[in-house]
């Protein structure tokens, strides 16, 4: 019996498996693909995510360093608010790279990740839970102390043991452009409905375009307004949901779920590569496979974390909706150089973000 099984090898998945088999526990991991592909979210991540990947990583995986960000309330050739700072605001990275080399990561610390398995079903019992995965030989079932569902937004762990769903799923879009840009400023566009549109420069990997919408919006058809805006058409396109708002509880009796399984995303962009991984710490510090007891204090661990920043992230997405005029004053008021940190809505009310404002 294994001490946990890992539903999903992405960046919360492999991150939870390095940081269990650290720990001395027994942890396989299961991926329905290949890991890293296919390719469905943005690689615009805080400098943060050093902390996150092995030594030596941010050599390959770097393909951009971000010092602030334009917001349009218009298109393209309307005039833009500017928010920067003096130093790296953010990176851009390879995405796919970033899922291989965490993946790896587990694997140098113990685990094992097996890639074009698919977890069909689960069965949770008093004392341990039943896996069943169909593989390249067919359908096997492993038994293991405690199951991590790491498995994305239409999570088959949570289904199967019947867990709440996160409170809402936007669908995104991505589209790549060739054109070689090394401007340091990210362009976010508050024309979408509930959400945003954005334009991130990769340096020599060209330009990403995205959006995101609720669902019952018209998506492809407003990325193609979108990116005609820009004059550019994207031919490499990729989509996929994305959870907003966690429900208020991603734990069972001995199955719990990190990243955006969980909905441990961020309301105001949708990313969720460093909340998930954060969480993912939490759990392996925190969950004993042997003690079901501990997934309360892993549910307590990762809420002291993010809930305060997904709070106030969900205030900040409400001014996505809020009348043009509304929005060109309230950004009039705060343009400039800021110190507030992108994954960290409550670095709004920090020291750094203060002496930034008067500073102006």
């Amino acid at each position: 019996m294994y001490d946990f099984v890992v539903v999903g090898a992405g960046p919360a998945g492999s991150r939870f498996a390095r940081g269990a088999a650290e720990r001395g526990h027994n942890v396989l991991a299961f991926e329905q693909g290949t890991v890293g592909e296919p390719l469905a979210c943005s690689g615009h991540v805080s400098t943060d995510i050093w902390a996150f990947v092995p030594d030596g990583a941010r050599e390959r995986l770097e393909q951009n360093a971000i010092y602030g960000a334009r917001f349009h309330t218009g298109g393209p050739d309307s005039n833009p608010y500017r928010f920067f700072r003096d130093e790296v605001v953010s990176n851009v990275i390879d995405r796919v790279e970033l899922d291989r080399t965490l993946a790896e990561a587990a694997r140098n610390a113990g685990a094992e990740v097996r890639e074009h398995h698919t977890v069909v079903g689960l069965s949770e019992y008093r004392d341990h839970v039943a896996v069943r995965v169909r593989g390249p030989d067919g359908v096997e079932t492993y038994r293991a102390r405690m199951v991590a569902g790491c498995d994305g937004p239409n999570s088959r762990v949570r289904e199967s043991i019947g867990l709440p769903d996160p409170d809402e799923l936007l669908h995104g879009v991505l589209g790549f452009d060739d054109e070689v840009d090394h401007d340091d400023f990210v362009d976010v566009h508050l024309t979408i409905p509930s959400f945003f549109a954005w334009r991130i420069p990769r340096g020599e990997a060209g330009v990403e375009y995205g959006l995101a919408t609720p669902p019952d919006a018209d998506v492809s058809a407003r990325f193609e307004a979108f990116t005609d805006g820009y004059g550019v058409s994207t031919d490499r396109r990729c989509s996929g949901l994305i959870p907003i708002g966690p429900p208020d509880t991603v734990t069972s009796g001995r199955v719990f779920l990190i990243g955006d399984a969980a909905g441990q995303n961020k309301p105001f962009t949708g990313g969720g590569i460093l909340y998930g991984m954060t969480a993912a710490d939490c759990a392996a510090r925190e969950i004993d496979p042997s003690d079901p007891e501990t997934l309360a204090a892993y549910e307590r661990a990762w809420r002291d974390e993010l809930a305060t920043d997904i709070r106030l992230g969900h205030a900040i997405r409400r001014c996505y909706s809020l009348p043009e005029a509304v929005q060109q004053f309230g950004m009039g008021l705060f343009e400039g150089g800021i110190g507030v940190h992108m994954d960290r809505p409550t670095s709004l009310f920090s020291t750094e973000q203060l002496r930034a404002m008067l500073s102006r």
